[in-house]
């Protein structure tokens, strides 16, 4: 006789899957955040003709985005610790999602400005509570650094994918497409939050806000990110460019004064003890100042240099896109069996080739000879990157902090963005006009002028991303086995959703 076993799937299991689908969900919504940071660019033409921007105001519908993002996002990070990263996260997306719905129906120049501030700001509440709800999901180790390769992936990937998607739909329908995509992604994330996401926030002896340190270090933030675009419009030197740094900085500085003495801090100043999270955190400021300005550059070059359509400008960078897919996988395993330390530097250098590369491209580029093989090392080099520096970021974080350290690693990497396309783009301007100078009939519009400001611009991010490299190397403490630690630990307080 024989005996048929039937076994019921147990309440391990299914949590087990369930957390894994709620990845699916966050990593959704993030995808979604980064993609937007970098559609809106082809499509930057369409939007000037149908609303009548001035070529001065154009630059404001990505700079609007930009400050209250990066202004915004240790704010976001903290509150998410405080009121409860489920909470937060959701409040985000609704705003987020909002706002682009009337992007998409914004009627003239400042609707559309004054919506994609509110967008960033949605933005900077909503990817800092994605972060900490998957680091206070998933154990460190193994189980965490496999969930940050995911998000690694569709981080990295999301700036290429958008100008993919954003080429596509301009071209195909209308730019408010661009905007309108978010809606039925950001319902649909919405409908299902309360069911998969538990509900966490830091268990803490008080329940201050550091108000003076939330007011300084965003106003700060946001005013540097100002600055900078403003400066690339009317010059460094000029006492306007000067009197908004110097204030930024006064601003930041204050708020590490503020920082030091404050009994409940926005931003632990204790973190920057963990030598991993620093070095992450100097990795990201450095490799967002040399991405986001070589997708801003290589998109310039496309267009104006090989006179490529949006849509086939988007479709150039499929290669890059797949290879950070690809070898986003690998690069969380690599992280788990040889540790940050090892895989990070690797990543910025592999980076840092395919910058020289770009920084050779001529004035008459073929796509398969010229670009294609620096997008696949690009690719390769951002995916051994992007994961190894999420999770170094997050690495020996207490659950208590860990939506400030979400927070945290976000700012960097947008600072660092919105610093490198403003120097980027004043290097290339400069250096095309002194080609211009020295080259009698040419204009700063012909192509050898543009291609010869790209160069310098792309050699000068190749430094900086040599620098991120070293750096990683010297900083980033040799990593031992993970802890198999609970995702829970002292500290935390888990409120199972209803």
């Amino acid at each position: 006789m024989s005996a048929e076993i039937v076994t019921e799937p147990t309440a391990i299991d299914q949590a087990d899957r369930r957390r894994w689908i709620a990845l699916a969900v966050i990593v959704a919504a993030q995808f979604m955040v980064v993609l937007d940071v970098a559609i809106v660019n082809v499509a930057l033409p369409s939007i000037r003709t149908d609303l009548h921007f001035s070529q001065e105001s154009l630059q404001w519908v990505i700079t609007a985005y930009s400050i209250l993002f990066g202004g915004a996002l240790l704010l976001g990070g903290r509150l998410a610790d405080l009121l409860g990263r489920r909470r937060l996260f959701m409040a985000g997306l609704v705003l987020f999602t909002v706002s682009s719905l009337l992007d998409g129906l914004a009627w003239s120049e400042g609707s559309l400005i004054g919506f994609r501030a509110l967008q960033g700001l949605g933005a900077a509440l909503l990817s800092p509570a994605a972060l900490s709800i998957l680091t206070t999901t998933f154990r460190e180790g193994r189980e965490r650094n496999l969930a940050l390769g995911i998000w690694g992936a569709a981080s990295g990937s999301g700036g290429a994918a958008g100008v993919l998607l954003g080429g596509a739909l301009t071209s195909a329908l209308n730019w408010s497409w661009i905007f309108f995509i978010n809606v039925p992604v950001g319902a649909l994330v919405l409908g299902v939050s309360p069911w998969l996401l538990r509900e966490s926030r830091a268990e803490l002896e008080h329940r201050h806000f550091d108000f003076a340190g939330a007011a300084s270090i965003t106003g700060g933030l946001m005013l540097l990110v100002y600055a900078m675009t403003r400066a690339t419009q009317h010059g460094w030197g000029t006492a306007q460019s000067i009197g908004l740094l110097a204030a930024s900085a006064v601003l930041v500085g204050v708020f590490f004064v503020v920082e030091a003495r404050s009994k409940a801090p926005l931003l632990p100043l204790r973190i920057f003890r963990l030598r991993t999270l620093t070095a992450s955190n100097v990795s990201g400021l450095l490799l967002g100042g040399a991405i986001f300005s070589q997708f801003f550059l290589l998109t310039l070059y496309m267009q104006q240099v090989l006179h490529y359509s949006a849509l086939k400008t988007g479709v150039a960078y499929i290669g890059l896109t797949l290879s950070i897919i690809v070898f986003s996988a690998a690069s969380q395993a690599l992280v788990t069996r040889v540790g940050v330390r090892r895989v990070l530097p690797v990543g910025l250098a592999l980076s840092t080739v395919a910058l020289v590369l770009f920084a050779r491209l001529p004035v008459h580029g073929h796509y398969f000879t010229d670009l294609f093989p620096a997008f696949i090392i690009s690719g390769v080099g951002l995916a051994l990157a992007f994961v190894p520096m999420s999770i170094g970021a997050l690495t020996g974080v207490r659950q208590a902090d860990a939506g400030v350290a979400s927070g945290l690693i976000n700012t960097t990497q947008q600072i660092g963005g919105a610093i490198g396309v403003a120097a980027a783009t004043t290097i290339a301007t400069t250096f095309t006009s002194r080609y211009v100078d020295v080259h009698p009939g040419t204009t700063a519009f012909s192509g050898g002028a543009l291609t010869h400001g790209f160069q310098i611009a792309f050699y000068v991010l190749a430094g900086v991303a040599a620098l991120g490299a070293a750096l990683a190397a010297l900083l980033t403490e040799p990593q031992a086995s993970a802890p198999e630690v609970e995702a829970v630990e002292e500290g935390e307080l888990v409120l199972e959703a209803a």
